[in-house]
């Protein structure tokens, strides 16, 4: 009997935040790909100038690539999550698209919308 009760609260305890969805508070633009370039670029550039202007190439290339994505139009999508504790956290989903307010689950990394 005693092990029947762990188990059940136990259970309850792991599963809870499964069935609690997440909850899309905003959209916002998502540069990554841009920074990522930009500092790669920029540290090969300042190579010229040995370690340290490696280290301000990269510092320079990683904000200089995302206002060049953000300025082509080429921001992909990232979205603010509110979970039940309410913590506020930023999911990029560069392949499916939600609304505010729209309810959502996460499978690993990716943000998969509610069937409720």
């Amino acid at each position: 009997m005693t092990r029947s009760i762990a188990l059940s609260f136990t259970l309850c305890a792991l599963l809870s935040p499964l069935c609690q969805a997440d909850q899309i508070i905003r959209e916002a633009p998502d540069t990554t790909a841009g920074k990522g370039f930009g500092a790669l670029t920029g540290m090969m550039v300042g190579a010229a100038g040995g370690p340290i202007g490696a280290l301000v190439g990269a510092a320079g290339g990683f904000f200089a690539g995302s206002a060049v994505q953000a300025g082509i139009g080429k921001s992909e999508t990232a979205y603010e999550v509110k979970n039940a504790q309410g913590e506020i956290s930023t999911v990029r989903s560069p392949n499916a698209s939600f609304e505010v307010g729209q309810q959502v689950t996460r499978q690993g990394v990716r943000l998969v919308a509610s069937e409720e």
